[in-house]
């Protein structure tokens, strides 16, 4: 039987709510970029819904939902315009607190996948969401993107289903320290160059953008392409896992643009060695990139982790993070190396799992403790 008492509310008329992840103030409908990206309420009644529009050309969007900090579903979201029903039949008078959360990284593959929150409806009063004690950002590729958190060890397809947030490390950082978590991140991306040489699949170049790594109409009208206005936010941690298609590079053919006849190639020699030109091209990717996130991010702790699919570049990057040190006299940016993941910690597609995730959490934690104020 259908609520009477339901009320509507667009999204630019509601009276409390928090958006989680890099978006635009005020926005109306609200776009959810990234992974990560949410809207939370608190709010009585009996019944709440949410309207979306969504559409996507081949990889579907996915979201969870979880009342008062539990995972209730996480389901993958069909094109169109429509509402879902998060809860009904609930005790009218408790505040229940609700999240929205995309699951899928921005998917620079598919220019037709975005997600816009047009409103709710709910029979209940809406409530402030309390603010968090820290807010961090995570910066990375596939490992950070949940890449392998679901699925069968043996599942190797490259869908959306296999991606999450849900269980990455950085969502156990954020929650366990009590902040909020902004996210950019990309499978197969790095920091000089993708898995593949392709030069162009590299993080800092669309870094400065809301959302750089989205493509397509409705993302740039919803305004992914803009600059990003770093000074809307107060970034206490800069958590950057990158460097791991970066060293995938070095064992792949060069990379080669057809249409432009332009060639790029990450090379080892003949003993196996990284060349050296290029391995101190890509220690000057991380010099320059480091300089950028601290220009963004002037109060910023940044630390630089690797290590949860090989160590290749441990050295490399280490030296890189004393490189940039050096020559800016910052002191409050530092290298982490992560666990690797074991036989007994792989997810799927051959990346770290859920378990993986955690032990990376656990170090992160603890080594955030301590520069945390």
């Amino acid at each position: 039987m259908e609520n009477q008492n339901l009320k509507t509310y667009p999204i630019n008329e509601l009276p409390h709510y928090k958006v989680h992840g890099r978006t635009v103030p005020g926005a109306s409908p609200l776009p959810l970029f990234f992974n990560g990206s949410a809207i939370e309420v608190n709010v009585s009644g009996t019944e709440l819904w949410i309207e979306l529009t969504v559409d996507y050309a081949v990889f579907e969007p996915w979201i969870t939902c979880e009342i008062n900090g539990e995972l209730i579903s996480r389901q993958m979201l069909l094109p169109g315009h429509y509402t879902l029903c998060l809860f009904r039949g609930m005790s009218p008078e408790p505040v229940k607190n609700v999240k929205v959360t995309r699951e899928l990284q921005a998917m620079s593959e598919d220019p037709s996948c975005c997600i816009l929150v047009n409103g709710m409806k709910a029979d209940g009063a809406f409530s402030p969401v309390p603010p968090k004690k820290y807010a961090l950002e995570f910066v990375g590729d596939s490992i950070t993107s949940g890449e392998g958190t679901y699925g069968a060890r043996e599942d190797m397809d490259w869908i959306p289903m296999y991606m999450s947030y849900s269980r990455g490390y950085a969502r156990t950082v954020a929650d366990t320290l009590d902040a909020d978590a902004y996210m950019i991140s990309q499978g197969g991306w790095g920091v000089l160059c993708g898995w593949d040489n392709n030069p162009r699949s590299n993080i800092p170049s669309r870094y400065e953008k809301l959302c750089g790594l989205s493509c397509g109409e409705a993302n740039e009208k919803a305004g992914a392409f803009a600059p990003y206005d770093f000074t809307g936010r107060s970034i206490d941690a800069v958590i950057v896992n990158l460097g791991t298609n970066d060293a995938s590079a070095f064992d792949q053919p060069a990379w080669h643009d057809p249409a432009t006849g332009e060639t790029f190639c990450q090379r080892r020699n003949a003993d196996g060695s990284y060349n050296e030109e290029d391995l101190a091209r890509f220690q000057r990717a991380v010099v320059d990139f480091l300089k950028m996130l601290r220009r963004d991010n002037p109060q910023a702790h940044i630390v630089w982790c690797y290590g949860m699919l090989g160590y290749d570049l441990s050295l490399p990057i280490a030296d890189a993070v004393n490189q940039y040190r050096s020559e800016t006299a910052d002191r409050d940016v530092m290298f982490l190396q992560l666990p690797a993941t074991t036989d007994e910690t792989f997810g799927s597609r051959c990346h770290p799992g859920e378990p993986s995730h955690t032990r990376a959490a656990r170090l992160l934690i603890e080594y955030l403790r301590g520069c945390l104020h």
